[in-house]
């Protein structure tokens, strides 16, 4: 699931290039040791001299050196270590061990040092106390190429930060030296803390306090030398642990390993999210539980996982999951039971989260996980084997969690994941597409076409503007009035969720910048979304003005121009945006046609977004909102087109699909199932569809479908018919029996405005039969108004000029042949034999006969 990318091995990037130069002795004895990683990714790391040294070095990652910084002349046991961004000073705590038994065991004596080493030339005892200390150096950004000042984070296990600031000189053109090392200028920075956390990516201090609750607290270092507590959160919690635990202040290899208490990290990200995530140890006879606070959505989730029985020793050590920040997921890995992706953003449901157990949930390069630590920046630290891992998803395995054997609610998870969170890649994209193809029908929890098209449309705009986060619907099964229970439960796997106490974000809105500004503004977002219903943009808000438009737009009364102004105004910028870019050279004949129906739905679609969007979003203002809606409204029919164009080249089409003539093949068969999905997904969900869509769609049909299913299609509304496909049909087909028969069915099918555009056009003489028909019902209308006859003493309630017995229509005729004139001028005097036959057609179709 995981893919594990080297960053950084002790073994190959050290040894092999520096050490094995350097020393004489047995390279197996050096014992090299990562100690911290800076925030410029430097790697900072110790090893043992063969004469009874121990060195201290750096890593390169971008220029892929070595560089030794400073060495002790007899062994020592560094416990921290931190070097300052000008690589001028080093930080480091000693912990004075005693070896025996052939390793080494820690004693309470600690010594803290600060060192110039640029060059060698002084050293500073900072602290000698009887408990650990962490050393940190801050990397403030800062435009300034020269920066004669350093600040350094002491933490002490006696549960103090203080921070150092160390001001430097120059003498000489290159020598940097402490300018008063005797009165280093010092600040206390937090107190009184059971757990603390640093977060170099953004230079922020995590502490946990208990002097009534647990309240957890965030400092916040500027580049102005200048620091603030800047938010505080209560927490409901059992006790952290019995001795201060340091989070991401390097590794201290002589440390000891037992812990049974509570582990917390904090994780945050530029998109305003913050997960507090704290797990309790996990024996081999009980169960696994961790907790996953989502502060920005003010809730949180416990999890317990029930943990297969075995035979195990007794003395088994205890074990915590490890906790991995990808942005958008948080990863809970425990080695040798599961791996859990939780989806931090969008926790509605469990099914956009991803649990895998047994050989799935395994991750082969970490083997039991032991030695296994998060460091910032979402790198793992194998310490016992000394490499670092960058980290990211696999889609070859995620494409695997699609195939039919996976439950329901792993296929969802795993699509969702490829969709939204992986960056677009056309390879990936082109194998979704395929997976569509070869599982067309829909699936019982959801609708896999569907959740493309959300799911896309969703990361495009999320791109776009942040804000569209809670307002924009993402995904299919919220549509479902029931959803099914495999979406809302993990076999296995019990979830408690519970809210969470309001966070402080402290300083007034306009000091607030960066992350916190932004995390600010979803806090305020949540809140008001809480107090409203269903703030997510849904389908229903388009059915009943969709359904008003259709039949306005097939009843003679239809609305006046200005009904339509706006509507029609938005589907102009909406096509005006849609890539058309070498038209000529796409293989799918869209865009190439005016479809009335789906122009209307697209500027509906625009109207009824923006309208939305104005209510909740405001800020934004007006032309935000509207480039927004129209961007979204283009690239749903761009998404359309390209998932077309990607099918119709797999299928290795042609532009001989658009010939009626020939009955269609497999592959066109297929094609077709494709498209009828499409509809059928986007009708679900009352979205448009690319102008031209419904003519291919009627083209492929008429080929592949036997004449009366077709019709079938066509009388149950599954397929539309349109202006540009009947007149291809009238204009292709020939005038055999069976031919004609299915002209003559399309015709009568024709709503009366299409019905005399395309008589009008075309020149057959099975246009006769709308000219015969219009010229009966005009003559019979005129009729009516003789109250002498006896043949409409039926009264004009039972008159149905479109179902007319054929008696009826032949005295009417014989009464009226003589002075009958054509009501069309336009065309030739209208034989009333032929209206006779065409009449009875017509009758007999009615009634349900076979005409032959």
């Amino acid at each position: 699931m995981l893919r594990l990318n080297p960053f950084f091995d002790t073994q190959k990037d050290v040894v092999s290039s520096i050490l094995a130069k350097e020393e004489r002795a047995n390279i197996g004895v050096l014992e090299p040791r990562i100690l911290s990683v800076e925030r410029d990714g430097g790697v900072v790391y110790s090893w043992r001299g063969a004469t009874g040294t121990t060195r201290i070095g750096k890593y390169d990652p971008h220029s892929t050196e070595n560089k030794l910084l400073y060495t002790f002349d007899k062994q020592v046991c560094v416990s921290s270590c931190s070097l300052n961004k000008e690589e001028t000073l080093l930080a480091v705590s000693l912990s004075q061990s005693t070896q025996g038994e052939g390793r080494f065991k820690p004693v309470s004596k600690c010594l803290t040092l600060l060192i110039e080493i640029h060059p060698i030339n002084n050293t500073k005892v900072l602290k000698a106390v009887d408990c650990k200390v962490k050393v940190q150096f801050l990397y403030p950004k800062t435009c300034r190429t020269t920066v004669l000042e350093s600040h350094l984070l002491l933490a002490a296990e006696d549960g103090y930060v203080d921070q150092y600031h160390i001001t430097l000189t120059r003498q000489e053109g290159y020598r940097v030296v402490m300018q008063n090392p005797e009165r280093l200028s010092r600040e206390r920075v937090a107190e009184d803390f059971s757990w603390v956390q640093w977060d170099s990516d953004t230079q922020r201090l995590f502490y946990l306090t208990a002097r009534e609750k647990h309240t957890l607290k965030c400092v916040q270092f500027y580049p102005d030398r200048n620091f603030e507590t800047v938010f505080e959160l209560p927490l409901e919690m059992a006790s952290v642990t019995s001795s201060v635990r340091f989070v991401n202040f390097g590794y201290d290899h002589y440390q000891d390993m037992k812990d049974e208490g509570l582990r917390l990290e904090v994780f945050t990200s530029p998109t305003g999210t913050m997960c507090v995530c704290y797990s309790h140890p996990v024996h081999w006879h009980r169960d696994a539980t961790y907790t996953i606070a989502f502060v920005h959505r003010g809730c949180s989730k416990t999890f317990t996982v029930s943990l297969e029985k075995g035979s195990a020793p007794a003395n088994l050590p205890v074990v915590h999951p490890i906790f991995i920040h990808l942005d958008y997921y948080i990863v809970v890995y425990l080695a040798d039971h599961f791996l859990h992706l939780i989806n931090c953003r969008q926790q509605d449901l469990l099914c956009y989260s991803l649990f895998l157990s047994g050989a799935d949930g395994h991750i082969e390069a970490l083997g039991s996980g032991r030695e296994v630590v998060s460091v910032s920046g979402s790198r793992l630290l194998d310490v016992r084997a000394g490499r670092m891992y960058t980290m990211e998803l696999n889609p070859d395995f995620l494409l695997e969690l699609l195939s039919s054997d996976r439950p329901e609610a792993q296929r969802l998870a795993a699509l969702h994941c490829m969709l939204v969170y992986l960056q677009p890649n056309p390879v990936i994209e082109l194998k979704i597409i395929n997976w569509i193809s070869e599982n067309v029908m829909s699936f019982d929890a959801f609708d896999q076409i569907q959740e493309f098209i959300l799911a896309t449309l969703y990361r495009i705009s999320y791109q776009q503007c942040v804000s569209l986060d809670k307002l924009l619907p993402y995904s299919c099964v919220f549509e479902k009035k029931e959803l099914p229970v495999a979406l809302t439960a993990i076999p296995g796997v019990k979830c408690t969720p519970e809210l969470l106490c309001q966070p402080i974000i402290k300083g007034k809105p306009k000091s607030l910048q960066g992350y916190w500004e932004e995390l600010q503004h979803v806090l305020d977002k949540m809140r008001y979304f809480e107090a409203v219903p269903s703030p997510r943009f849904r389908s229903s808000l388009i059915k009943e003005d969709w359904d008003r438009f259709q039949v306005a737009m097939n009843s003679e009364k239809k609305k006046s121009p200005r009904y339509y102004r706006q509507i029609e105004e938005n589907t102009k910028k909406v096509l005006s945006m849609v890539d058309t870019w070498r038209l000529d050279k796409r293989v799918v004949p869209l865009f190439q046609e005016e479809d009335q129906q789906q122009r209307v739905l697209v500027g509906l679609m625009v109207d009824k977004l923006r309208e939305h969007l104005n209510r909740h979003l405001s800020r934004l203002g007006k032309k935000k909102i509207d480039l927004l809606v129209v961007n979204y409204a283009a690239k749903l029919l761009e998404l359309v087109w390209h998932l077309l164009e990607l099918m119709w080249q797999k299928l290795k089409l042609g532009p001989w699909v658009l010939c009626i003539k020939q009955q269609g093949s497999s592959e066109e068969w297929a094609m077709f199932h494709v498209m009828f999905r499409i509809l059928e997904a986007t009708k679900g969900l009352c979205l448009p569809l690319p102008p031209g869509y419904s003519t291919l769609l009627s083209v492929l049909g008429v080929r592949c479908l036997p004449q009366h299913t077709f019709l079938q299609y066509v009388d149950h509304g599954l397929l539309q018919l349109t202006e540009p496909f009947v007149s291809r049909l009238m204009t292709d087909l020939d005038n055999s029996d069976a031919n004609e028969q299915l002209k003559f069915s399309i015709l009568k099918r024709l709503p009366e405005h299409m019905e005399q555009k395309v008589s009008q056009q075309l020149d057959h003489p099975i246009t006769s039969a709308c000219i015969s028909r219009d010229y009966v019902r005009t003559l019979l209308e005129k009729n009516l108004e003789n109250t002498d006859s006896v043949l409409l003493d039926y009264g004009k309630s039972c008159f149905y000029p479109d179902f007319l017995p054929l008696t009826y229509l032949a005295k009417i005729l014989s009464n009226r042949e003589k002075q009958a004139q054509n009501p069309f001028e336009e065309q030739e005097n209208v034989d009333v034999r032929f209206v006779e036959e065409m009449a009875l057609k017509q009758t007999q179709i009615k009634l349900g006969f076979e005409v032959k």
